[in-house]
């Protein structure tokens, strides 16, 4: 059976970092915003709102390099669990297992290099640095909508 989840958006809050109690092993939380493509009867778009859950070193990498508005890609599955509530009854919750992230948001630039730890799901972080190759150009680099994958 296929229960594949992708979505791209934006962060509603900081995500949240907590460890296991038995093995240590950290669970990162955060939700998704995801807009509606048609409008209700008064006109306004309306959103869902998807909550993420990352385990492991992608977690960590979730924890340490998104923030509230990032631009994200989740790569995940579909879970559902439920449990029993304060007031006895049972609450049921769908959530997004992420198996992989794609981090969209630009990283900062200083005198057309950047350097620093880029996240990944590898299990050991490595140091990356490039050039940046259109730092001075001097001219607008113009892509229409047609040129974009998305």
């Amino acid at each position: 059976m296929i229960n594949t989840i992708v979505v791209v958006r934006r962060l509603t809050k900081d995500p949240v970092i907590r460890y296991t109690p038995k093995s240590g092993a950290a669970v990162c939380t955060f939700t998704l915003a995801v807009n509606r493509d048609f409008t209700n009867k008064d006109g306004e778009r309306e959103a869902d709102f998807i909550n993420i859950v990352a385990w492991k070193k992608t977690g960590e990498n979730a924890a340490n390099f998104l923030k509230k508005g990032s631009l994200v890609g989740i790569h995940g599955r579909l879970q559902t669990r439920n449990y029993e509530g304060d007031n006895g009854r049972r609450v049921y919750v769908a959530e997004v297992i992420a198996d992989r992230i794609q981090y969209f948001d630009k990283r900062e630039i200083q005198g057309g290099q950047a350097t620093g730890t880029f996240p990944s799901d590898n299990d050991a972080p490595r140091e990356q640095a490039y050039t940046n190759n259109y730092a001075d150009v001097g001219i607008p680099i113009e892509i229409s909508e047609a040129d974009l994958p998305f």
